[in-house]
């Protein structure tokens, strides 16, 4: 997406909108609306998460009308998502958190489009939930009564004519800064892990309810430090409800960050512990410390070695991958080896040991790898 191709004052309202919002927004596409200003980019849909997933609105402005708020586009399955209709307080007053946002519109105000998606998220969240709470299950009545009062919950409705109707939960788990918790982090959003709960609506004919759907679901950065995938969920016993369930999920989770934190200082010694054999590392990832690279020589014959060091580290052994400094292909691309995990390995070895039994191996497989390396070149 052309950003230079936005007039000046959705350019800046559309930055101030992705920075500042708190989870990350996306551009899916942009276009033009006007024939007098052909080229001029004045409407696109964005990608705002919602419920793990992302709903797409249509954000419609005209650059032949700044002064104009812009209009805004929802998708076909929420048809009757109307959240600019005004409804009636107490004493019949009409009143919507909307109204104030557009009647004070101002294009020169770089922060009026991340208010008025912000209010409209705020909005559907209600809709979603007025939604569930019409759906005729008793089981699910009972889910949102006892577990709503949590803070950050949001449901979606889905069904459709193909596929039974489904409620989907995403319910934030912990109550930890986990970016408070690693030193010298960079990351620009709040880290958090989320439980999917996904229920099927059954039909009034089945017996029993089927267990919900459950899966881990964390923010992208978060896999540097801990991935949800390798957490083994409990068991969802039958008659179980979330509010019972999230207890026990929470205290194991709780222990795996902390062990996720506190591997980094292992890993960060493994790294020194290989400086005094291989020399000061050319690079090293200084938060995670999930990667270093060394420079080393086996006679004239110099190359790099890559070390990946994994998050399970050092029940998982590091991957090695080397390159020459010397030899590159047609490409003129360094030659590089597979990644390898052949060496002698044991997770009970302190970290001068890893390091002494990872020289040796590489003082031998050093002359391995130049001989490849001119046999790749003998082919260029």
């Amino acid at each position: 997406m052309a950003s230079d191709r936005f007039p000046s004052f959705i350019a800046s309202q559309l930055s101030y909108l992705m920075n500042h919002f708190s989870q990350a927004i996306k551009v899916e596409q942009a276009w033009c609306g006007s024939k007098n200003h052909s080229g001029v980019l004045d409407r696109f849909t964005l990608c705002i998460p919602y419920c793990l997933d992302y709903i797409k609105w249509d954000i419609i402005y005209n650059a032949e009308f700044p002064l104009s708020a812009p209009d805004v586009v929802f998708g076909p399955e929420d048809e009757h998502f109307h959240p600019f209709r005004l409804t009636s307080g107490q004493g019949g007053e009409e009143m919507n958190p909307l109204k104030s946002v557009l009647s004070n519109w101002s294009y020169k105000d770089p922060t009026r489009l991340f208010v008025l998606i912000q209010e409209l998220r705020n909005e559907y969240i209600l809709y979603q939930q007025k939604r569930a709470g019409a759906v005729d299950d008793d089981r699910l009545m009972f889910e949102i009564d006892t577990i709503m009062s949590r803070e950050g919950i949001e449901i979606l409705v889905s069904s459709g004519p193909e596929k039974p109707e489904e409620v989907k939960f995403a319910v934030p788990l912990l109550d930890m800064d986990i970016n408070k918790m690693v030193r010298g982090c960079s990351w620009r959003h709040i880290q958090k892990i989320h439980l999917q709960a996904v229920y099927s609506v059954p039909k009034r004919y089945m017996s029993s309810p089927s267990a919900p759907r459950l899966k881990l679901v964390s923010t992208p950065e978060l896999k540097t430090l801990f991935s949800v995938e390798d957490v083994k969920l409990p068991s969802w016993v039958s008659g179980m409800c979330m509010a019972e369930y999230l207890p026990h999920l929470e205290e194991s989770l709780r222990g795996q960050i902390r062990e996720a934190v506190a591997s980094i200082d292992v890993r960060r010694c493994f790294i020194e512990a290989l400086a005094p054999l291989f020399g000061r590392p050319l690079e090293a990832e200084p938060i995670f410390c999930r990667r270093a690279t060394f420079l080393v020589a086996s006679g004239v014959f110099s190359f790099m070695v890559h070390f990946s060091i994994p998050t399970q580290f050092p029940r998982q052994q590091p991957g090695l991958m080397l390159m020459s400094s010397q030899h590159f292909s047609s490409q003129h691309v360094p030659i590089k080896s597979a990644v390898r995990t052949d060496y002698p390995w044991s997770p009970r070895w302190e970290p001068s040991q890893m390091a002494e039994r990872l020289f040796d191996f590489l003082v031998d497989e050093g002359m391995n790898f130049k001989k490849y390396c001119n046999e790749m070149q003998l082919q260029v």
